[in-house]
């Protein structure tokens, strides 16, 4: 008897030129890219956590939503995450999540999350460049500003 499985295929289809993707130069340019791109209807409504994929040159491959949850947290799960990441064929990473309640600084919970897949991507050789929290009025807290990466 012959035996059966899935076939597994890999693809990542690109749809803008990278030479006409942004460029992120700081926590200002990446935090204006996610902000533009959020949806304005749910930015206070529920949390979301985000990647923003970057190739070696720091340009935007993309912008991948990992999770959506409710008020106050969202569930990540970090097997997604490093396939988007790999699947992606990214060499740097910006880690993006909101607070509906327009508070700044980071919980607990938000530092223990960027620790665990910063220690993660370094085993790829894949950089953490940052990690931004989102408010609904447009202010940003960088991890990497704050000296927290």
């Amino acid at each position: 008897m012959k035996t059966k499985v899935s076939e597994i295929k890999i693809a990542y289809r690109s749809r803008v030129k990278l030479s006409e993707a942004p460029k992120i130069k700081s926590s200002a340019t990446a935090a204006d890219v996610l902000y533009s791109n959020w949806d304005k209807d749910e930015i206070e409504v529920s949390e979301s956590f985000k990647l923003l994929l970057l190739n070696n040159n720091n340009r935007v491959k993309g912008i991948f939503e990992v999770s959506r949850g409710g008020i106050t947290y969202t569930l990540v799960d970090l097997r997604l995450i490093f396939g988007v990441i790999l699947k992606s064929l990214s060499a740097a990473v910006i880690l993006c999540h909101n607070h509906p309640s327009g508070t700044l600084l980071p919980s607990n919970p938000d530092k223990d999350l960027t620790r665990k897949i910063k220690n993660a991507t370094g085993l790829f050789d894949i950089k953490v460049l940052d990690h931004l929290i989102l408010t609904p009025g447009g202010d940003y807290y960088s991890f990497a500003d704050n000296g927290m990466l």
